[in-house]
């Protein structure tokens, strides 16, 4: 024990002679703190009343929208629409008009926008990020999502992607952009609120209202406009507000992208939308029919009646069948299944979920047009050809030009030298409104009324600048 006190010392000293040592040896050490870039699983563990974990969830990412306003706002370009008139901003003196804001969506200069932005207009002016102004072309409209498609003359654009609108959550952080009052772009941000929202503002017999909610701010100039989520993918197209002051009030709604995807992609490659249709009426499940058809909860969209010879009909679907899922998707309300089947064409086939006397069912149904026939649009376009050997190219009539002619039909747009059209004597501009007798709307029933048929054909018609009805015959 008498050696205790050296050796203390020895141990001391040695210790700090190794430490000396070390570090002279070692140099500096730089720590780098790691942080990961996926969402961190945060567990709150106070142990309230049943002494477990209160609740999990997946923190939010970093609510940044530098990048995706970046991204998105050279797209996002404003509107001018004219009535027409002798004045307008092509020109001098006061015009009847509106504005609104557009997004680009392809580099070749397709601008999609809503309906209500340009309807009953003769004139449209796109004014793009960098100020340039460009005429454009209506190439087609949609009433019943309120959605319409222009184009410009102009390449190497800068563009937004379309995102999965399927995809975005109740609580996801979104980004409002819109270009209104030439005030380039707006850039606004919130949450979404809710999906699958009907507010009854679509005036269209065949309207489709899913809306997604948000409570970013959105002013009227802001229609048309785009919804992004937080990676600068166009999610929706902001249509609507709820107002009392004509002033945004906190609730503002956007058509889904990948509804509005369909809608472009008909526009335009038939200058229309072919949207199928089962063929039935339909209301919500609420909470006293579920209990009385024993279901497990209130939702899904219960059967009213089904339509002779639609194609839920024909599918096996029956009054009191209540669907759950279109394609595995799980359906709880009517706008739900509007979006859904809005996004198949006639002549495609969906697989229909639904339960019967308290068990489920599956079946496929071929959706059909709003005449019941299973055209297919493949077809439909291969069937121009039709057109084509007559010899003369159509085009529906706009629905102004149908309210200010009071008349629904097809408008020959150009007549090809030799062909049996131009034997008629029938000229450009000639609306067509029966075949054989036989009223047609559109293009589409035109030729369904053409396809299988042999002998003489007759078109029934009116020019716009010359009074009564024309007559041209030909052999088919």
């Amino acid at each position: 024990m008498k050696n205790f006190p050296l050796i203390l010392l020895v141990s001391v000293l040695s210790a700090i002679s190794s430490v000396t040592v070390y570090k002279y040896f070692e140099g500096p050490r730089e720590v780098v703190y790691m942080e990961s870039n996926n969402a961190k699983l945060t567990t709150f563990t106070d142990q309230l009343f049943s002494g477990k974990a209160q609740r999990d969830f997946v923190s939010s990412s970093p609510t940044d929208f530098i990048s995706a306003a970046e991204k998105v706002t050279p797209a996002v370009v404003n509107i001018k629409s004219s009535q027409g008139g002798d004045g307008d901003f092509w020109s001098s003196g006061s015009y009847g008009g509106s504005s609104g804001s557009g997004i680009i969506i392809s580099p070749e200069g397709y601008v999609l926008t809503n309906n209500h932005v340009i309807e009953d207009s003769k004139k449209v002016e796109v004014t793009l990020n960098d100020k340039r102004k460009f005429k454009a072309k209506i190439v087609g409209t949609d009433t019943s999502t309120d959605l319409a498609l222009l184009k410009i003359d102009e390449k190497d654009l800068p563009f937004l992607n379309f995102g999965n609108s399927d995809s975005v959550r109740v609580g996801e952080w979104v980004m409002a952009v819109g270009n209104p009052f030439n005030l380039e772009s707006t850039v606004t941000a919130g949450i979404v609120s809710a999906k699958g929202r009907n507010i009854n503002i679509l005036e269209d017999l065949y309207s489709i209202e899913s809306f997604i909610q948000t409570d970013a701010a959105v002013n009227p100039g802001n229609s048309g406009g785009a919804l992004v989520n937080t990676n600068g993918e166009l999610v929706g197209v902001n249509t609507a507000i709820i107002t009392r002051s004509g002033r945004y009030e906190g609730y503002s709604f956007a058509v889904p992208a990948n509804l509005a995807q369909k809608v472009v992609r008909d526009l335009k490659d038939f200058g229309e939308v072919q949207r199928g249709m089962l063929g039935i009426g339909i209301d919500d499940v609420n909470d006293e029919r579920a209990k009385y058809l024993g279901l497990e909860n209130a939702a899904g969209v219960y059967i009213k009646e089904t339509h002779p010879n639609s194609a839920a009909a024909e599918a096996g679907l029956k009054k009191g069948d209540v669907i759950i899922s279109i394609n595995r998707k799980k359906i709880a309300s009517t706008p739900e299944l509007q979006e859904q089947v809005a996004r198949f064409r006639p002549g495609n086939t969906i697989s229909v979920e639904y339960i019967r006397d308290r068990k489920k069912y599956t079946t496929e149904v071929t959706l059909k047009n709003r005449s019941d026939k299973k055209a297919k649009v493949a077809d439909f376009k291969g069937n121009t050809r039709v057109l084509e050997d007559l010899g003369f190219e159509l085009r529906n009539l706009r629905k102004d030009e149908s309210r200010k002619l009071g008349i629904i039909g097809i408008k020959v747009k150009s007549i090809f030298r030799n062909s049996v059209i131009e034997e008629t004597n029938m000229d450009p501009g000639f609306i067509i409104t029966r075949v054989n007798d036989n009223k047609v709307t559109t293009i589409e029933e035109l030729i369904e009324e053409l396809d299988g048929y042999t002998g003489q054909v007759v078109l029934e018609g009116i020019y716009e600048k010359y009074p009564g009805e024309y007559y041209y015959k030909f052999p088919f």
